[in-house]
């Protein structure tokens, strides 16, 4: 994966397969805590979380700016999650999901409109989509279908 349409095709590709993985789940297997503490909402929720703020990183590379805005630093990686978990808590699992599948859609056209050049093995645009995009749903989608079938779900 070095060039930007093979790796836009791959953020595609992975998020219609995690779709897939969530597809049919009721409001009440979306909310059963199996995860640790998280259900597949808060999963959801927290991929949301992350391609918000990643859609903002991609918006400043597309201007020639740098991904992350001063003073912001990401890498307590579990405090985000926690973070972006709980601000969805209160909302029907439906609305989280509506929310993260129209999320993905901005997150992928921001994508879309960072320069070719900057995609490549090993370069930031490629990071941000693997941890925040086809990279996440291939984690999460493998973990959902695996207890799908623990649940005959």
């Amino acid at each position: 994966m070095s060039d930007k349409k093979s790796t836009l095709k791959l953020l595609d590709e992975e998020y219609q397969n995690f779709r897939q993985a969530i597809d049919g789940l009721d409001g009440d297997a979306l909310t059963q805590v199996w995860f640790g503490s998280w259900s597949v909402k808060d999963i959801v929720a927290h991929m949301l979380g992350w391609q918000r703020e990643m859609t903002e990183a991609l918006k400043r590379m597309a201007r020639g700016e740098k991904p992350t805005p001063e003073g912001v630093d990401y890498s307590n990686t579990d405090e985000w999650n926690a973070k972006f978990a709980a601000a969805m808590r209160g909302i029907d699992p439906r609305t989280v999901i509506a929310s993260w599948q129209q999320t993905h859609m901005t997150f992928a056209k921001a994508a879309q409109a960072v320069a070719d050049d900057r995609y490549g093995e090993g370069k930031t645009v490629n990071r941000l989509l693997e941890g925040s995009g086809f990279g996440h749903y291939r984690e999460h989608g493998a973990q959902i279908r695996e207890w799908r079938q623990s649940q005959g779900l």
